[in-house]
């Protein structure tokens, strides 16, 4: 065959070929069928039905009433239910903390549903915010210190979750006597009490739900009842957790200090367990020792034997 052949075979069927994708791509998007890639990311997305009734704290939201408040809590609850990762580690989280903040808030008189605010501070996470408030509850220093927390150079109770609870069990209820609410008593642990009294009388209002405020507070309560609903019924936003793979709470006995600890890795030993669960148990304990020269009383956290 001579080669001017060849190439004319080679020319016509690459034209053919290109014919046939063209029809068949066209002829796919004429019948609006999805590109086969569609099948590599199976997923059902849907909006979430606000047709119920939600509170903080008994106190109601006005979701019929006004329809910014509607889809304000309507963008968190998407928000929160659509970012997996976070909200299923909260579940599991819920476990190992919860039991530990629910009966401190009821010693104090404060709504259960106030254990979603520290969900929504930190995630129930020891976090430092960049404003440096620190814990599960994020107190700041000043704060911390003005509620009744030992903040130095060795200790910081802003990551003792039972004293941290306690302080901001004080701190909401100075701040619903104050406010009126817990609505606000919750967004005033936000933006602060001096804000939010300008704020107040600036806009002529006490309704949170009727306040013009800083982005990060018009979210944060609409936040925390977001949060709430999802933890509460994790079934019906799509989460299923197994109970063995939620965070079990710590198992763990005290022991009494009243003296300087001068190496934590030392003390671990003499109780039988290790320097790291020693720190875990005991976040509260910034480094390798437990200075107290003032002679105060210390219940040190270890691993149940």
């Amino acid at each position: 065959m001579k080669p001017i052949s060849i190439y004319s075979i080679v020319i016509a069927t690459f034209l053919t070929f290109a014919l046939f994708v063209s029809y068949t791509e066209d002829d796919r998007q004429t019948k609006n069928v999805a590109p086969a890639t569609a099948t590599d990311l199976p997923q059902v997305i849907r909006a979430i039905t606000l047709n119920k009734t939600f509170d903080l704290g008994g106190e109601l939201l006005p979701t019929h009433e006004n329809f910014d408040v509607r889809e304000r809590l309507d963008q968190e609850l998407l928000r929160n239910a659509y970012y997996h990762s976070n909200t299923i580690l909260n579940i599991k989280k819920a476990t190992r903390f919860f039991p530990v903040i629910e009966p401190i808030l009821a010693k104090h008189g404060v709504p259960d549903d106030l254990k979603y605010l520290a969900v929504a501070e930190s995630d129930l996470r020891n976090a430092t915010s960049p404003a440096g408030a620190k814990g599960i509850w994020q107190f700041m220093k000043a704060t911390g210190k003005a509620a009744g927390l030992e903040i130095n150079s060795g200790i910081d109770e802003r990551y003792h979750l039972e004293k941290a609870t306690e302080a901001a069990c004080k701190k909401l209820k100075k701040d619903k006597r104050e406010f009126g609410s817990w609505t606000l008593a919750a967004a005033a642990y936000n933006m602060g009490n001096t804000r939010l009294r300008k704020e107040i009388a600036t806009q002529r209002t006490k309704s949170y739900y009727d306040m013009n405020l800083n982005q990060e507070t018009m979210k944060y309560v609409l936040r925390i009842v977001a949060i709430k609903e999802i933890l509460s019924h994790p079934e019906q936003f799509g989460f299923y957790v197994n109970p063995e793979d939620k965070y079990a709470p710590f198992d763990y006995v005290t022991t009494t200090v009243t003296k300087t600890i001068p190496n934590l890795g030392d003390f671990a030993i003499q109780n039988g367990t290790t320097y790291r669960m020693v720190k875990l148990l005991n976040p509260w304990l910034l480094g390798s020792s437990l200075p107290n020269s003032s002679g105060r009383t210390y219940q040190v956290k270890i691993p149940r034997r």
